[in-house]
């Protein structure tokens, strides 16, 4: 298998979701495939071909159905006003260009969940719709007594990405299919009432939809509001936490976590692709920023908490995040740190990106 690492992929397709999104398809060659093999809700990094690897990169969900070795791979993107990447994919890039393509990371997904004929569900927002289509999609197919509630949210008709696709699995899977569609700033002639999905509503919407208690897994994927909201709100009606899978899109502006004072001398030592170093942590730096400084290779994307790909294994040391929008409860517990966010507290520490 091919290490981790980018990877020039051809735009095979672009296609048009909404006016501000497209779902861009990219061909996967036959010696890569193995490499990019994933899991149902796993996500893709991209960068611009031929640039510096410290370019900007973002993180783009699959959308596709699981596959260990894909012969192409689909991702959703919607434009984020000012960003500095989407712009680009929704309004210029076209098939037959090529992009550097991280191999897929990240852990939102089935987990080991799957035992069969179990109920899931999933509460999305927005754009959030992406890795739960490849979720939902997948399960069905792998499990045929598998079922699956799909609650979502959007502001507008107009803005309901990949709406031809869950059309599809309406079709496909009648009896074990259920969607609930609501839009926040639009009246729907049927269904719900308009309006945001919030904690309060969601407490007395979601036992009025299906058997709470015995939904298997929860998904929860799109903006932090609603999926904080809609967490308590689970919370609240007895599940517990491990059911609770959460994706975070888009974090506002946090309030400063105060960070302990870092040692005068600190060194920080990784163990990435099968090769170890050790290198000194410069003031203020986080342990991702130290690493990179030596490893060009060394995974990331966002930097901001919230995709998980710079996440590893805490070996030697203590660590605190500044925050984290990634990891669950049970990765915490297990000795996972963001490296994007992690500062050292002792003079030592050292992570292992390869677990």
């Amino acid at each position: 298998m091919t290490a981790a690492g980018f990877h020039p992929l051809k735009v095979a397709d672009v296609r048009r979701l909404t006016d501000d999104a497209v779902a861009v398809t990219f061909a996967v060659p036959p010696d890569l495939r193995a490499a990019y093999g994933f899991e149902a809700g796993q996500h893709l990094a991209l960068r611009k071909a031929g640039e510096a690897a410290g370019a900007v990169r973002r993180t783009y969900s699959i959308c596709s159905v699981a596959c260990a070795e894909p012969a192409e791979l689909t991702v959703g993107v919607r434009q984020v006003a000012g960003g500095e990447f989407s712009p680009y994919v929704t309004g210029e890039l076209a098939p037959g260009e090529t992009l550097e393509v991280m191999t897929p990371a990240g852990r939102f997904g089935l987990r080991g969940a799957r035992t069969g004929g179990g109920h899931f569900a999933a509460v999305v927002g927005g754009s959030g719709i992406t890795p739960v289509l490849s979720i939902a999609a997948s399960l069905l197919a792998g499990d045929a007594d598998a079922r699956f509630t799909l609650i979502r949210s959007d502001r507008t008709a107009a803005s309901v990405m990949f709406l031809d696709e869950v059309a599809d699995l309406k079709d496909r899977y009648p009896e074990r299919f259920q969607l609930v569609q609501t839009l926040s700033r639009e009246e729907m002639q049927t269904g719900l009432p308009s309006g945001r999905l919030d904690e309060e509503r969601l407490t007395g919407l979601l036992p009025a939809l299906l058997p709470v208690a015995d939904v298997q897994g929860w998904f929860l994927c799109g903006p932090y509001g609603l999926v904080q909201g809609a967490e308590r709100a689970l919370r609240a009606l007895g599940v517990k936490r491990g059911r609770i899978h959460e994706e975070i899109f888009h974090v506002g502006e946090t309030a400063p976590v105060e960070l302990p004072d870092a040692p005068e001398h600190s060194t920080v030592a990784a163990t990435l692709g099968g090769r170890s170093g050790s290198w000194p942590v410069q003031a203020g730096e986080t342990l991702l920023e130290a690493v990179l400084r030596n490893r060009s290779d060394a995974p990331y994307a966002c930097k901001g908490g919230v995709c998980g790909t710079c996440r590893a294994f805490l070996v030697d040391g203590e660590v605190r995040m500044e925050r984290n929008f990634a990891l669950e409860p049970d990765e915490l517990e297990s000795g996972y740190v963001l490296a994007c966010q992690s500062h050292p507290v002792t003079e030592r520490v050292e992570l292992d990106f390869d677990r």
